[in-house]
């Protein structure tokens, strides 16, 4: 996959985790970009997977939804590759506190 479609990809996941998140803990956009410091356009922004954020802003993030970086992050998986640059790859409805990746034992 071309490095800029997996960006794109890892931006369009995170967003629909963001907006996932935002929703269970029954916010709008603007009541999350205020208690996170954020512009609400830069809260649709990344839900519609036009950005990602920085670590910090994740951060801030999962603390105002009232989740965890995890949860924001879910699904969203970086394979290292014998070759100079790896790949991420996805998944669909994995548990967000799962701390190892479903892959692992695929590659060991």
């Amino acid at each position: 996959m071309p490095q800029r479609k997996r960006d794109d990809a890892v931006a369009e996941r995170f967003g629909r985790n963001l907006r996932r998140e935002r929703r269970r803990d029954g916010l709008s956009q603007e009541e999350l970009a205020k208690l996170a410091g954020l512009h609400r356009t830069a809260i649709g922004m990344l839900e519609r997977g036009e950005r990602v954020p920085k670590i910090d802003t994740l951060i801030r993030l999962a603390d105002s939804a009232g989740t965890t970086t995890t949860a924001l992050l879910d699904g969203i998986y970086w394979i290292p590759a014998p070759e100079s640059v790896g790949t991420f790859t996805f998944s669909i409805g994995l548990d967000p506190l799962r701390r190892e990746a479903p892959f692992r034992k695929w590659i060991e």
